[in-house]
């Protein structure tokens, strides 16, 4: 039983943090600190229990999408709604929701969690469904190799009371899911396999790709619509979100989706639902600034960046790239050497920023790719930018505190997504 204590003062601190313009997880960790069991028993009300979403690419908006197909079905769900993937940011996010008496009006939860943080918050509350999008190299610097990160989502796999739906296109999910006994899987049609490679096929082997398992749910094409093929039949709609990333992600939910509801599922309404779903914040979100569109793209890692840079064409567009190296971004920038930055290469970037600026300009140089301003100064780089691109639609390219610093900049001068 949720105690009543617990919400009270996490509640009050949560006030208290807004007022201060603190950031979204602080109540959570003091609500943890004070009540270990706080997050456990709000969500064991839920009668559909928990579905966890986690891998290196594709998180956030892919757990945003899962909620509103969900939600299309009927269903009340919670979630973790500004990314925060951390357990302290799920028990901040549970704080927002729940009465004064800990009562969460969901039927379902659905929670992005970071791998290394997911491990230890299956062990206190395995779900009963989870998702797992792909292992790629990402933030080295905190999980040591990219096998260590299979082994994170390994873990999670086994602690799934339910179905593991899986990226039938990742050699080491693929090889995961075999051992599993309730496993569902998403995939590509042969002819998007390049568009999309898996991390060897992106850093160079040619080892020979074990036998597909058939997949739920298969992205067949991604012309003027997504068409996907469900139950042998192909289902064709417009999309909201931008970025071959995004459509890939689909995929994923709209598997997941299908193994959550069941037998119970209404297709035409969880295809609508999905035509309907905008960009999570920060990821490919369009903000209007001086009458223009101006693009928030996160990237994190090469794999990220490089379909980023293939789905939106720099023709038009005044570009900037800011690039910052603290814990959340991953403090080992050398991925950038493995992106390729040749489409930028016409157009060139009109400003570079973050911490890792002149890493980044460095970069673009050896590619060739003119770059009008560096600045290491986020603020001051924005103004900049801004002022000289006034008049021009633009896109920003940026990783997660980068992203982060941009958002509280642009929210003085424009409509911004609140995120607490």
């Amino acid at each position: 039983m949720v105690k009543p204590y617990s919400v009270l003062m996490g509640k009050a601190v949560r006030y208290v943090a807004r007022l201060r313009g603190g950031g979204s997880a602080l109540p959570g960790l003091f609500v943890e600190k004070i009540d270990k069991s706080f997050v456990k028993d709000t969500l064991a009300q839920l009668p559909h229990g928990v579905v966890l979403v986690s891998g290196t690419n594709g998180k956030t908006t892919t757990t945003k999408m899962v909620v509103e197909l969900l939600e299309s079905q009927g269903l009340r769900v919670f979630t973790n709604r500004t990314g925060s993937n951390f357990v302290r940011g799920v028990a901040a996010a549970l704080l927002g929701e729940v009465n004064a008496l800990g009562k969460l009006n969901a039927d379902i939860a659905v929670l992005e969690l970071d791998e290394a943080h997911a491990v230890h918050f299956v062990d206190r509350i395995p779900p009963k469904h989870s998702l797992l999008l792909n292992v790629m190299r990402d933030q080295l610097d905190r999980f040591g190799e990219i096998d260590t990160t299979a082994r994170m989502l390994e873990h999670i796999a086994k602690a799934t009371t339910g179905t593991v739906v899986i990226n039938r296109e990742d050699p080491r999910l693929a090889k995961l899911g075999a051992t599993l006994k309730n496993v569902s899987y998403f995939g590509l049609d042969a002819n998007l396999l390049a568009t999309f490679p898996n991390d060897d096929e992106l850093h160079g082997s040619d080892a020979p790709k074990a036998k597909q398992p058939h997949a739920d749910v298969v992205l067949q094409s991604i012309d003027d619509n997504a068409t996907f093929i469900i139950d042998g039949q192909p289902v064709s709609t417009s999309l909201q979100l931008k970025g071959v990333y995004n459509i890939f992600n689909a995929a994923a939910a709209l598997a997941l989706t299908r193994t959550v509801v069941g037998t119970q599922l209404d297709q035409e309404k969880l295809i609508k639902g999905l035509s309907a779903v905008t960009p999570a914040f920060g990821r490919g979100e369009q903000l209007v600034v001086d009458g223009q569109p101006c693009e928030l793209v996160l990237v994190k890692n090469p794999s990220g960046f490089r379909l980023s840079l293939h789905s939106f064409n720099p023709k038009d567009h005044a570009t900037m790239i800011v690039i910052n190296d603290n814990y959340a971004d991953g403090r080992d920038m050398s991925w950038l050497w493995d992106v390729d930055f040749a489409s930028l290469k016409h157009a060139g970037v009109s400003e570079v920023s973050g911490v890792r600026a002149y890493d980044m300009a460095l970069r673009l140089q050896y590619d060739e790719v003119a770059v009008s301003h560096v600045d290491t100064d986020i603020t001051r780089s924005l103004k900049n930018f801004l002022a000289a691109q006034n008049g021009k639609p633009k896109r920003i390219y940026c990783t997660y505190t980068a992203m982060l610093a941009l958002r509280r900049e642009l929210g003085k001068i424009t409509s911004v997504q609140e995120i607490s």
